[in-house]
This record gives C-alpha cells, structure tokens and sequence, in this order.
C-alpha cells in the first residue's frame, strides 16, 4: 500500500513538473538558459504554431510579399520562427558595418588599446587637403556617436554631408551629422591602434565563436571600395548572409555572451547601444524625422512602455539592410535588400517604415 502510495505522489510530482515545463515553453520562459545555434538554425516546426500564430506570419509574409525584401529571418529564444527568401545568400550590407565595427571596438577599449578620449592629432589622423586644428580635436568617442564636426568628404557617398554647416563652425563632440568621413576614419583608428585588419579581426573575434556559416573572408577584399582622391579612408563593407545576420544580432541580445563564452563585454553592449542623440538633436531635419536616436554606431528606439521597441536598437544599411534587435521579446529580425554594389541608377529599397510594419507583426505574433 506505502509502495503505491509513494507511485502515485511521484507520477503526480512528474505530471507537475511537465506541467510547469510546457508552461515556461510556451511562454518564452526559457530565456534565463539562452539556446544558442549551432552548425545551423533550429526552426520553431509548424506542429508548434497555433492557428493565431500562423496567422500572424501569413500576414508578415504578405506584408513582405508587397514590398522588395530579398530575405528575412526573424528568431525568437534562439530559434528561426520565421524565414523568408534565400536567408543563406551573403550580399554586401552596407551600413550594417558601422554597427559591426563598434562590437569590434569593445575588447580594445577594456584593455587600453583603444583610447576613446584620443584625439585625431594625437594619433595622426589626417586626410587630403588636411584637417583644420579644431577638426583634430575630435576624439574617437565623437568618430563612434557620429559628433566629429569633420566634415571633410568622404570616399563614399550615402551621408548627410550635403547639409553639413560649414568646416571648422562646430565643436567636436556638440553636434550630431551622419557622416561617412567619421565612420571611415574610425574603421582607420581600429586598424592603426590593433595592428590588425577589420576583416581578419572580424573572423576571428566575431565570426568564428558565432560560427557564421556563410562568411567568406577572401571576398571581402572588395569591400574596401571608394575615392581614394577624396580621402584616404576607406570604408569597410560585409557581405553577410540573412541568417549570419541574425547571429550576429543574436549576440547583442544575449549582451555578447555566446555559449558561455563573453566575445563582447556586456557592459560595452550596454555602452553603444544607449542612445547619445536624441531624434530633436539630430540634423539635418530630413535625418530627425527618422524618429530614432543615435548611441555609438547603433540607432537605438524611444518606444513608451509595454511597445514590443521598447529597448530595442537596430543595425541599418541603405536600400534596407536591417539587424533589429528586440529585448522585449526576446527577438532578432534581420532583413536583406539584394542590391549589387555595381548597381547603376535609381534602385528599389525597403524603407525602415516598411520594414518596422512587418517587424512589429512579428514581434506581437502569438507564437512560441
């Protein structure tokens, strides 16, 4: 009689216990023990996904269906929910590579290679023509937060340096411009101050511990591509795949912790991704309307409570190359617009607005 007595506590602990674990499951209650990819994505299957859910998708899918994405993944709790177009193909991402670079700059900062309160003149910073002294007071925080106030051009277009006030009016550090001369010199900082390459420090500080499974370092050979007549600091842009995309917001969300390995410090996650630049304070007008803020390298949002933006931040490359990251629920959507760096003439693109409305289906989607 004790014997069966103790069975059945114990089948109705297991049923308890089970009970409990279907409920943190399909809550989202796993979070606190990140699943992280491996060789490849896991896909949350179709079996698991309510009729609400499905839904949901299906509207995103017409939603993208209706515009020019190439590709998109969106992953929850470590897991692919949702995945659109050819997410393995790898195409230049443009501005993405800012973001990129300021993940880069975190092991650098923490051990004194990189000091952010340098100045351009003390490291030797300068262009064609030359900088103007007070242009060489800027200091490689104000390269990051996109306050240089040097508005020498740049090797690449795709800036807000038609609308820049004039050289030499504003003081490094006062005043916000999206400006590609800042963004290249800083890229020029990292490789002066490491002894190393962006791309040889990116796949082994970035891609290997990730395991990018489409990252193709001897292509990025043509990524240093621009004016060398207009200055002589190159930009720097990846061809990323959807999917690597998606790692790569993935360690951001899990505050650069990956599979127990810390790549990036989690305080410097923290550090660019808080917003220095309000939209109010940003020029020119047009860049204001955006509506976003602006931390080192990483547009970040100004959501009100309970918004599933609340927190987030966000990658973004022109024609629509996108790496949103959302802590509120637990989510990356990375977004690919195939735009081929040759490409002549106007190009169709997917505007952030575009891309949020989708975003924000997917995000509120009732879906494990």
């Amino acid at each position: 009689m004790m014997k069966a007595r103790r069975n059945a506590r114990s089948r109705q602990t297991l049923g308890v216990v089970l009970l409990a674990a279907l409920t943190l499951a399909s809550t989202g209650g796993w979070a606190d023990t990140p699943k992280f990819p491996g060789a490849d994505w896991e896909t949350v299957p179709t079996a698991q996904q309510s009729p609400a859910c499905q839904d949901a998708l299906s509207r995103a899918r017409g939603q993208l269906e209706s515009g020019a994405t190439t590709a998109l993944v969106a992953a929850r709790d470590g897991r692919i929910l949702f995945s659109y177009g050819p997410i393995a193909t790898a195409s230049i991402v443009e501005s993405v590579r800012k973001s990129i670079l300021a993940m880069m700059y975190g092991r650098h900062v923490a051990d004194g290679t990189i000091d952010l309160d340098a100045t351009l003149g003390a490291l030797g910073i300068d262009d064609i023509g030359g900088l103007l002294p007070i242009e060489k007071t800027a200091r490689v925080r104000d390269l990051l937060s996109s306050r240089s106030a040097v508005y020498h051009p740049a090797a690449n277009a795709g800036d807000d340096l038609s609308t820049a006030p004039i050289r030499g009016s504003q003081q490094p550090g006062s005043y916000f411009l999206y400006n590609n001369w800042g963004f290249n010199a800083a890229g020029t900082v990292f490789e002066q101050a490491t002894g190393r390459g962006i791309y040889e420090a990116f796949a082994t500080d970035i891609a290997a511990p990730l395991h990018l499974q489409d990252f193709q370092p001897g292509r990025h050979v043509r990524g240093r591509f621009g004016d060398k007549t207009r200055s002589s600091h190159p930009p720097y842009h990846f061809f990323l795949s959807t999917r690597d995309m998606a790692r790569i917001g993935y360690l951001m969300l899990e505050h650069g912790q990956w599979e127990g390995t810390q790549v990036i410090a989690a305080d410097w996650v923290t550090t660019i991704t808080t917003p220095i630049t309000t939209s109010a304070d940003m020029h020119p007008r047009k860049t204001a309307a955006y509506g976003l803020g602006y931390g080192d390298l990483w547009w970040t949002f100004a959501e009100p409570p309970g918004s599933p933006l609340e927190g987030a931040f966000m990658a973004w490359g022109v024609h629509g190359q996108y790496i949103l990251v959302a802590p509120k629920r637990n989510m990356v959507i990375a977004h690919k617009r195939l735009v081929a760096p040759s490409a002549n003439g106007p190009v169709l693109r997917v505007r952030k607005d575009d891309f949020l409305a989708a975003a924000r289906i997917l995000l509120d989607a009732p879906c494990p």
